[in-house]
């Protein structure tokens, strides 16, 4: 993940990139985007409004042979590769990202390991106080980012509207 976040950060000092690009990043499926966001952006009925979700930041995705997938989705899709490793690598396409690297489940099935979801008005102090009034325990991921599970079980990460201009 350190080397992804330093690429990114590379390619937009370098001018390779807008602050734009590099803000926003990836749904991969109009299926996810619209199946996640009523859930974020409805208000808990026990709890208050909670957050404003504004985007899908980022889709990480475990697959069996990186090289072919993202070889896939460039020619399929047209999604632009960028920071290759030769391990893992990042495509994309209008606003989004897709992270892609080898997965890591034992029968070598693919899986999503987590969805990063952009929120307004990131106070990190705020948000964590507010995760854990919820009943959360948030684990940071950045200075600009936490990790929760969500009511199944799957790990949802926060992050702030302008995390990337610190990558």
């Amino acid at each position: 993940m350190e080397s992804i976040v330093a690429g990114l950060l590379s390619e937009f000092e370098n001018g390779k990139m807008s602050r734009r690009d590099l803000v926003k990043k990836l749904t991969v499926t109009a299926a996810a985007t619209a199946a996640a966001a009523p859930a974020v952006a409805a208000p808990s009925p026990l709890q208050g409004k909670g957050f404003k979700a504004t985007a899908v930041n980022h889709i990480s995705y475990g697959v069996a042979d990186y090289g072919r997938t993202r070889d896939f989705y460039a020619d399929l899709l047209g999604m632009k590769v960028s920071h290759d490793t030769g391990k893992d690598c990042i495509l994309s396409f209008g606003d989004s990202l897709l992270i892609l690297r080898k997965t890591r489940q034992p029968d070598n099935k693919p899986y999503i390991d987590h969805i990063a979801y952009t929120i307004a008005n990131w106070d990190k102090a705020v948000v964590e106080e507010e995760l854990k009034k919820r009943g959360h325990t948030p684990r940071p991921d950045t200075d600009f980012s936490f990790h929760i599970k969500d009511p199944d079980g799957f790990d949802l990460q926060i992050e702030g509207d302008d995390v990337a201009q610190y990558r």
